[in-house]
């Protein structure tokens, strides 16, 4: 297994659809045990292909899951996602905010579908699905939006996507070529062992 660098907001890969996965063979099943151990290193609960650099419609997860009562770890390629209606009002601060692996230091608040389901293949072309409620619905959104060339921070409302703007020059995201190794550099988001945060 080898770990991956992850690329920064900015980077063209992140910002265009994924194509899908056609063969199930064992390059893909050496890339997804990267992907996860890329994972653990980075301290994240999930990560798609495009942030390190693959443009393949793949992406694994390893969090727990508050409503199911335990960790789930898994990965999907080519998935569908269905989700509920996300709700009108603002999202709140301090439960409903999201930080990216690919957006290095920084969260934003924004609301989510409360409830989704995911339809996909596993590494071995198994079909498999998935049901989510609350913080690990969010999760399955994250990783999601990456595969349809979207971030995290493309869908802020209007408050929170002019603080976006502010910190996105202050960081220099935006031009390609930016990216960090997990593991070598220091950790964007201070974590000292795996945490919590979003990709």
């Amino acid at each position: 297994m080898a770990i991956h660098p992850i690329v920064v907001y900015g980077e063209p890969v992140l910002h265009r659809k994924a194509d899908p996965v056609v063969d199930f063979d064992d390059d893909l099943r050496t890339l997804v045990a990267d992907m996860f151990e890329t994972l653990k290193v980075s301290n994240g609960v999930g990560l798609a292909a495009p942030q390190i650099g693959v443009g393949k419609q793949i992406f694994v997860y390893d969090a727990d899951d508050e409503v199911e009562g335990r960790r789930r770890r898994g990965v999907f390629i080519n998935p569908i996602l269905t989700a509920s209606r996300i709700p009108d009002s603002r999202p709140h601060p301090d439960t409903e905010s999201e930080g990216c692996l690919s957006v290095p230091s920084l969260d934003f608040p924004l609301k989510r579908a409360n409830k989704v389901t995911v339809n996909g293949f596993d590494e071995n072309g198994e079909r498999i699905s998935l049901s989510a409620e609350g913080w690990f619905a969010r999760i399955m959104q994250h990783e999601f939006d990456h595969l349809q060339g979207t971030l995290y921070v493309d869908r802020l409302d209007k408050r929170w996507t002019k603080k976006w703007t502010r910190a996105k020059a202050d960081f220099g995201y935006g031009e390609p070529g930016l990216s960090w190794l997990p593991g070598t550099d220091p950790d964007p988001f201070g974590h000292e062992a795996v945490d919590e945060d979003l990709d």
